[in-house]
């Protein structure tokens, strides 16, 4: 399991091997990643999608984006997928995660893309009994497109 997203993340299955994933017939996310050193542990993310059902979303290789994550990865084995399935999940719940994450990790093979920029007015101080202070930096750190 890994875990995308800002704070604590939701908790993503995987990542697997792209070429080998059968998807289940669940509502979910999908995240497929690249290994830009194919020695280490750190994993891109490439692409996030969501789908009333993940078994039609064209998976591992029928989706409309694939040629363009194969290309990105330099090849086919070197692209993988975490999961994040959210049974009884609206559509809108799961396109507004997939914006958020996309916001934090910029994916290259996303043709959309949204910026995390937030205002001081949005937040700003505040106290409450059951919260401190907001602590998290207002600019994504260095780096951040990475999982």
């Amino acid at each position: 399991m890994i875990r995308l997203g800002s704070l604590g993340g939701y908790p993503f299955e995987g990542p697997r091997v792209l070429g080998g994933f059968h998807s289940p017939p669940d509502p979910g996310l999908f995240a497929i990643l690249t290994r830009p050193d194919p020695g280490s542990q750190r994993f891109e993310v490439i692409y996030l999608g969501h789908a009333d059902e993940l078994s039609e979303a064209g998976l591992p290789f029928e989706h409309p984006h694939a040629d363009r994550w194969i290309d990105r990865a330099g090849g086919k084995w070197n692209l993988w997928i975490a999961t994040y399935v959210i049974p009884g999940g609206l559509p809108s719940h799961r396109e507004r995660i997939t914006e958020e994450l996309m916001a934090i990790y910029h994916p290259s093979c996303n043709s959309a893309q949204f910026d995390r920029t937030w205002k001081e007015e949005w937040i700003g101080s505040y106290r409450a009994p059951t919260t401190n202070p907001l602590t998290t930096e207002r600019e994504p750190p260095p780096g951040s497109g990475s999982a």
